[in-house]
């Protein structure tokens, strides 16, 4: 899973490099530069949500994975 959300974000953002990626048990953790977080979130959020529901559709036997996204400190 953190493969395919690493290979979308990188098209998305002018700093694939500075992405970072954290899985917890129930959480995915996705770190953003400031500058890409407008890129990754989208306008009114449309491109974060796309990605949250492509998480929770290939999450395996109905459990339930949240994904973060987060700006990363300067």
């Amino acid at each position: 899973m953190e493969e395919l959300i690493r290979l979308i974000l990188r098209h998305l953002a002018d700093e694939p490099d500075k992405i970072t990626i954290e899985r917890t048990s129930d959480k995915i953790i996705v770190t953003v530069p400031k500058s890409d977080m407008g890129k990754v979130i989208g306008r009114q959020g449309r491109i974060a949500k796309a990605i949250r529901t492509i998480v929770r559709s290939g999450a395996k036997g109905g459990e339930s994975v949240n994904l973060d996204i987060v700006e990363a400190e300067a």
